[in-house]
């Protein structure tokens, strides 16, 4: 016998992988013109690339931007990254 889930697991619908869409989109406006914003915000957009992009290379250069901008150890910000360890 088989008992039911207490939170079913999420499918993404079409409005939840278009706000996704939207949040990415704005990360990279912003990672565009890094010198206009705050750190904080850059740094906010970096990860959000980095969790979101499916380009190996936009991924390795918004965690070269955070090498450079979060004063946290490596190990720190690619833990921040990738919270299941890089596993889907």
């Amino acid at each position: 016998m088989t008992s039911l889930l207490s939170h079913p697991p999420v499918i993404p619908n079409s409005a939840t992988v278009d706000w996704m869409h939207d949040r990415l989109t704005e990360a990279r406006v912003v990672l565009a013109d890094t010198t206009q914003h705050p750190d904080s915000l850059v740094i906010l957009a970096a990860r959000v690339v980095v969790g979101q992009t499916d380009d190996a290379r936009e991924c390795g250069d918004a965690i070269d931007l955070l090498r450079l901008l979060d004063r946290r150890p490596l190990h720190a910000i690619a833990a921040a990254a990738f919270p299941k360890g890089g596993a889907a």
